[in-house]
């Protein structure tokens, strides 16, 4: 079954030879030996991009992860000391790891505070995360002070909510230097994930295994990665002219680089979110749709994540000359897209996250032991 990678994309994007389906291997093309374990595919070894880390990283990562504990008096223990083993502030130290140490830090921020939005976001019904996201966008629309406004007869609360105000403290620093191009694609492609959390709620709520098809459209915003993408501008100090924004490569490049990290995370992220119960997973559309069983699941989309890097390293070939000041600019920023692809698949073993203290040694090994159905893991 071919998938089509440029959905969404502009339709000068799929007449371009650069762009490519990635066929979903059948089940038949592996051995399998489901036994309450299941193996990785080893995508760190595909991935030959250098691992580079920020140099003032772990002190920007400690004021980070301080900062949204200190304003965040909900969490309970549990989630706090998840809080810390999350280390998106490491995860931005290697993303982003030529940036200003403040623009780390604003960075790092919203690094912190994205994972915290999918943590409240999970679980919630439909309406509920129309309050957030209203609460959020209106904090990103009116940076300068809460204005509660009505929107499609909704009315947003008297009192801002504690997502609004942290959303307001770090956008409040990063418009100061953003560019105005970055700052419209940050805000577009996060609405863009409320409205697609919105959907995956609505979906949760009906228990609803989606299509693969399907499934990849919603988890390209859902994801959150496009909002990094314009920070990777903010971090470099640099704001894309519209044209480059828009060119076919560039966004096909976005798109291979947020597949990666999506369907990947997908991988790694399958053992905690099965035993919570939780659907919205490639691995399970693969088993539920598609004849797989798990370690076949596994081992295909492994094959998706290893071309996804291959059509990436082919695609950025094609990038096209503009002008010197401009293509200086888009090396960098393509730069910024490696750094995710690799940064993200090492600090997913970095993490407590996936594998709680057990990372390095299942980076190594690549064996995952199934937690039971109804065990929430400590991390």
């Amino acid at each position: 079954m071919a998938i089509d990678l440029t959905t969404n994309a502009p339709p000068s994007t799929k007449a371009r030879s650069i762009t490519a389906a990635a066929q979903v291997p059948s089940p038949s093309e592996y051995s399998d030996s489901d036994d309450g374990e299941f193996m990785l595919p080893d995508l760190v070894s595909h991935c030959n991009f250098p691992l580079v880390y920020h140099s003032n990283g772990d002190a920007v990562a400690a004021e980070s992860v301080k900062w949204l504990d200190e304003n965040c008096p909900i969490l309970n223990d549990k989630r706090r000391e998840a809080l810390y083993g999350l280390q998106a502030g490491e995860l931005t130290a290697y993303c982003y790891n030529t940036a200003a140490d403040d623009r780390l830090r604003v960075v790092s921020d919203f690094m912190n505070y994205l994972f915290h939005l999918d943590n409240i976001s999970d679980g919630m019904m439909t309406s509920d995360t129309e309050v957030l996201a209203d609460s959020v966008m209106n904090a990103l629309w009116f940076p300068e002070f809460y204005k509660p406004t009505l929107s499609l007869d909704k009315e947003q609360p008297e009192e801002e909510i504690n997502a609004g105000k942290l959303a307001r403290d770090f956008w409040g620093r990063c418009i100061r230097d953003a560019g105005p191009g970055c700052q419209a694609r940050f805000k577009e492609t996060l609405e863009l994930f409320f409205r697609a959390v919105n959907i995956q709620a609505d979906a949760r709520d009906s228990d609803m295994v989606p299509d693969l098809e399907s499934y990849i459209d919603i988890r390209r915003d859902t994801s959150g990665c496009k909002p990094c993408w314009a920070l990777i501008e903010y971090a470099l100090d640099i704001d894309l002219p519209e044209f480059v924004a828009a060119d076919p490569v560039i966004v096909a490049l976005n798109q291979y680089t947020n597949d990666l990290v999506t369907w990947s995370n997908d991988i790694f992220s399958y053992n905690v979110e099965q035993a919570r119960g939780d659907k919205h997973n490639m691995v399970v559309i693969l088993m539920h749709h598609h004849g797989h069983t798990l370690q076949s699941a596994v081992n295909a989309v492994g094959t998706m994540c290893r071309e996804t890097i291959d059509n990436f390293t082919e695609t950025r070939k094609s990038i096209p000359s503009w002008n010197s000041e401009v293509d200086e600019m888009v090396e960098r920023y393509v730069r910024g897209l490696q750094d995710w692809i690799v940064g993200s698949l090492h600090w997913s073993f970095q993490t407590t996250r996936y594998f709680g203290t057990e990372g390095q040694t299942i980076k190594h090994g690549r064996v995952v032991k199934l937690l039971p159905v109804g065990e929430h893991a400590d991390w």
